[in-house]
């Protein structure tokens, strides 16, 4: 069993604090804290000569200073370094293993696997690192289209294997009916907080419905209804 959380105050005295009393009642189940996933640090760049930010569920969380904010900083919250690599070694070791296989084949593979990783970062600042994927991924699949074919110009080999798709989808691996999905592909959606004063259970089941989708204790029919009709009776 295994627990993942985060801490944040503002005085490191509290923190502190917070970790004795977390490893005091841990140990009453039998459970502990692992020191090396047990970090202490500033959210803010070059405070006191920390490394700043912390990894957490593949995201960096990390504050950056500015002067366009009252607080003075701003916060981003990004895929993780870690989590960048772990993605790209996936699909370089799809590649590297379909060498042979149909077009058809290396993109089933692939499509799945870009999708699910960039709708999980779609919520967060993910846009460059998205553009970034996709231009890594044509390099790897570039190397891939031209091992098969070495004695072929660029020109022929770009006509086959990326062939103008309808509209502005150009340099996308394609075999005319199945499309390489590409990272940039899935739009931004930033999170909305939810109300500071709202609850699940607070009776508001109009907000819930909307929000999430569903309320306990109302119908999945009036939910949709609600949606659809924007919280307006026809």
């Amino acid at each position: 069993m295994s627990l993942d959380f985060v801490i944040l105050h503002e005085d490191i005295k509290v923190v502190l604090q917070a970790k004795t009393v977390i490893q005091e009642w841990l140990n009453q189940v039998g459970l502990e804290l692992k020191p090396p996933k047990t970090k202490i640090a500033h959210t803010l760049e070059e405070h006191e000569g920390n490394k700043p930010g912390f990894d957490f569920l593949g995201f960096t969380i990390r504050q950056w200073k500015v002067k366009s904010t009252k607080q003075g900083f701003k916060t981003l919250i990004k895929p993780s370094f870690k989590s960048i690599k772990t993605h790209y070694r996936k699909i370089a070791d799809i590649c590297d293993t379909h060498k042979t296989a149909p077009v058809k084949a290396l993109i089933a593979k692939l499509n799945p696997i870009i999708r699910g990783w960039a709708n999980y970062f779609s919520t967060v600042v993910s846009k460059r690192i998205f553009n970034k994927m996709d231009m890594l991924l044509w390099k790897r699949l570039w190397r891939w289209v031209s091992r098969r074919h070495p004695n072929k110009s660029a020109t022929w080999v770009k006509k086959k294997y990326f062939p103008n798709v309808k509209g502005t989808r150009n340099w996308v691996l394609n075999d005319g009916e199945y499309i390489l999905n590409r990272h940039s592909d899935v739009p931004i959606i930033r999170h909305i907080k939810v109300k500071g004063t709202a609850s699940p259970y607070d009776g508001d089941w109009t907000y819930w419905s909307n929000r999430v989708g569903k309320y306990p204790g109302v119908k999945k029919e009036v939910t949709m209804l609600l949606k659809r009709q924007k919280n307006k009776c026809a």
